[in-house]
């Protein structure tokens, strides 16, 4: 069986079946929150989240330097805050207008972490109904700083010299973590899962990188690569119940780097056609993966509602008619929030490059993955 090329790869608009993977670790969420098996450990599911953003948004960047010569930072922001801040605000006002409504704005712990939600501090705040966003205060970091650092030392050394730079931030997070007060202690792991998709765009733009990974794109090495993924993920909690308390860490968050290695190689596999690669890209999947972010956010919120109607309902029913009721909020948020203001964005971004004139029409088009990121599902994760 062959395998994917370095030009092939370069050439690749869509990466499909990332929309699957979307699909299966949002769901995995809502489970893990909401009565599903506690053997599936989905909050651990939701670190393919962050290992697909440090990937996509490093790809993008890398390409748009081939293409362009240059990383425009404006245009990054913008298309950042167009994506994620329209639906994250809509539905922190609803859960703040509900909470207010039903007279439980301080007693739910909504009102005392609102300080964190705005700032995007999340993961420093308590417990809330919005307490499962607390993710996004890591992204939101990550969004913010990354590129910053990848046009300080110029992405040709960032290519040479990724893993240096990917452990050096890491080992400042970890430094900053273990000198601050705080109550949310092993939180920089979670930068470790960016920062491996960050490697990977590296490595897989570059030649030589993407020579060593080849193997992974074999349709047969895909298959084991997806029946090895699997095995791992069920083995999260004996692993975390092994290494529960080590350093005094919670097990848990020592299971990290291992899932995000895990997810690195699962989604080296998935860039390439193959039968998994086809499963995760059928409508089914490409309509959930659309709309994961939407889905993370509104779960709460579907809970709160299937709880009123059916307080009776727990288990595995409970999980699935959430899911079910999540999806269809989600589907609104998708149609007449996400999908407007992405639209707008670009409108935005369009009209700042024929004021400044700085249209690429004359430039060479290198294909880009640019419609993948345009539907990037930058979900939160939910702390178990």
């Amino acid at each position: 069986m062959s395998s994917l090329t370095h030009a092939d790869y370069l050439a690749l608009r869509r990466f499909p079946a990332l929309d699957g993977l979307r699909a299966i670790a949002a769901v995995l969420v809502v489970f893990f929150h909401y009565g599903g098996p506690d053997r599936l450990q989905g909050w651990a599911g939701v670190q393919m989240f962050f290992v697909l953003s440090g990937f996509l948004i490093t790809t993008l960047m890398l390409r748009e330097e081939r293409r362009t010569g240059r990383i425009s930072l404006g245009e990054f922001y913008l298309r950042r805050a167009f994506r994620i801040l329209p639906v994250y605000f809509v539905v922190l006002l609803v859960t703040v207008v509900a909470s207010a409504f039903y007279g439980t704005f301080v007693s739910n712990g909504i009102g005392p972490a609102l300080k964190y939600f705005l700032t995007f501090t999340n993961e420093f705040a308590g417990a809330s109904p919005y307490g499962q966003s607390w993710s996004l205060g890591i992204e939101q970091k990550f969004y913010l700083v990354w590129p910053l650092v990848a046009i300080a030392l110029g992405t040709v050394v960032l290519r040479r010299r990724a893993g240096a730079a990917a452990l050096g931030m890491l080992l400042a997070l970890v430094l900053v973590n273990f000198t601050t007060e705080h109550s949310n202690p092993g939180w920089p792991l979670h930068y470790f899962s960016i920062l491996t998709g960050v490697v990977l765009a590296i490595a897989l733009h570059s030649p030589r990188g993407f020579a060593l990974l080849r193997p992974l794109t074999n349709r047969v090495a895909q298959i084991a690569v997806a029946i090895g993924f699997v095995a791992v993920h069920l083995s999260v909690k004996p692993i975390a119940g092994f290494l529960d308390g080590t350093n005094g860490i919670p097990g848990h968050v020592l299971v990290v780097p291992v899932y995000a290695l895990a997810t690195a190689v699962l989604l080296t596999a998935m860039i390439a056609p193959g039968p998994a690669t086809t499963f995760l890209s059928t409508k089914p999947m490409q309509f959930v993966g659309e709309r994961s972010y939407s889905l993370y956010l509104v779960q709460t919120i579907a809970a709160t509602i299937i709880a009123f109607f059916w307080p009776a309902l727990s288990g595995l029913g409970q999980s699935v008619v959430v899911t079910a009721l999540g999806l269809a909020l989600a589907s609104v948020l998708y149609a007449t929030v996400e999908i407007p203001m992405i639209n707008l964005g670009r409108r935005v971004i369009t009209r700042q490059r024929a004021k400044s004139g700085a249209t690429q029409q004359g430039a060479p088009q290198a294909p880009t993955p640019q419609s993948e990121s345009s539907r990037l599902a930058t979900i939160g994760q939910a702390q178990p």
